[in-house]
């Protein structure tokens, strides 16, 4: 797969996610009497099925380990090149499929993030991909899925500290990523000639309503809400201000931003940016708007010293505050600035990690 930049061949690549699901396939395998495979395919959440060499293919007694090699495409990734390594063993019976984090993983250790505290830094969806595939392998064979799945990376402390993990309480290695196992490469222009594109097919084909989503989990959850197409979708990735100041000067009738709580909230507090590099959630501005919803001040303290802006959201959410309302009407508000009275009809969409409602503009949303 590839994109286009100044007429160069940009290639996608494959997350850590993709890979660990890649090693942990091959060692299920080999743990389970067959051999290791000299090609391991696996099927990814968009339905891509790559196939993925073995660089390490080990076992022993009551173990199994697989590895392979991540290649980011031309992603900038700072894992490109590391090896992502499985080591399956069987677990007690009745136990199910049990994630362990070896050396270079992470382990979680704030609130806020998508796993609780003392869990391995694998997040849901590589969890799941891991999963099926150990099931599917166990009942094809006639055997228990009851395993113990560890994850390691060699060199993965060092590479961590490259990383957002250090800040966010993931201590001790990288996390293992991904939501539809492929890495897109970063390329702004290249994005933002996407976003141009996709503006002006809406307008050549009469849709006069987009959804421009931040990524996969919010584009189905505005799609599943709203009821358009998918050929409605404008995927905006970080780019909010590239995609409003073209709809400035190539307007359609209605545009949804849909995004998850923290990416919108940069929208809300001016951020044109939404990458992590290049814009911050500012707990202390969120803190500020729960006091204006009538937080108490020990929610207002405790939201002051939070980890993350879901951390904040949960917080506003326990006590019935319509937090998430009230930043996506800011982010209504920041979008109609940046417009400057193009005609289009804005309202933003607000998404947890799980794909739920958590905040909208509109007092029904759409």
């Amino acid at each position: 797969m590839s994109d286009i930049e100044d007429g160069k061949n940009l290639r996608s690549g494959w997350t850590t996610g993709a890979c660990a699901t890649a090693a942990a396939k091959a060692a299920c395998l080999a743990l389970f009497g067959e051999a290791f495979p000299q090609q391991v395919t696996i099927t990814l959440p968009r339905g891509e099925t790559p196939s993925f060499a073995l660089a390490l293919a080990e076992q022993g007694d009551g173990w199994a380990r697989a590895g392979v090699i991540k290649d980011a495409g031309d992603d900038p990734d700072v894992t490109h090149g590391a090896t992502i390594i499985a080591t399956l063993r069987r677990g007690e019976p009745g136990s199910g499929i049990v994630f362990r984090a070896g050396f270079g993983i992470g382990t979680v250790t704030k609130p806020g993030l998508p796993l609780s505290p003392g869990e391995p830094a694998i997040n849901p969806v590589p969890r799941r991909l891991m999963s099926a595939e150990v099931v599917a392998i166990a009942k094809n064979l006639g055997q228990s899925a009851d395993i113990e799945i560890e994850i390691s990376v060699p060199g993965g402390d060092k590479l961590a500290l490259a990383t957002w993990n250090p800040r966010l309480g993931i201590l001790g290695g990288i996390s293992i990523l991904g939501t539809t196992g492929v890495v897109v490469p970063y390329s702004c222009s290249a994005w933002i000639h996407s976003i141009q594109r996709g503006i002006d097919v809406a307008r050549a084909t009469g849709v006069t309503h987009v959804v421009a989503s931040v990524g996969n989990t919010s584009e189905k959850a505005a799609l599943a809400l709203t009821g358009l197409s998918p050929e409605a979708v404008i995927d905006m990735g970080d780019f909010v201000g590239g995609m409003l100041k073209y709809l400035r000067r190539h307007p359609v009738a209605r545009v949804t931003v849909a995004g998850g709580f923290a990416k919108v909230s940069k929208l809300a507090a001016g951020a044109m940016d939404l990458h992590s590099k290049r814009s911050q959630v500012d707990l202390p501005w969120l803190s500020g708007h729960l006091r204006v919803l009538g937080a108490a001040e020990d929610i207002v303290g405790r939201a002051e010293m939070a980890n993350t802006a879901l951390e904040v959201l949960e917080l506003a959410q326990a006590v019935g505050l319509p937090l998430g309302d009230a930043i996506a009407a800011e982010a209504v508000r920041v979008a109609q600035g940046v417009l400057d009275g193009a005609p289009v009809q804005v309202d933003v969409l607000v998404f947890d990690r799980k794909g739920r409602l958590a905040g909208s503009s509109h007092t029904t949303p759409i």
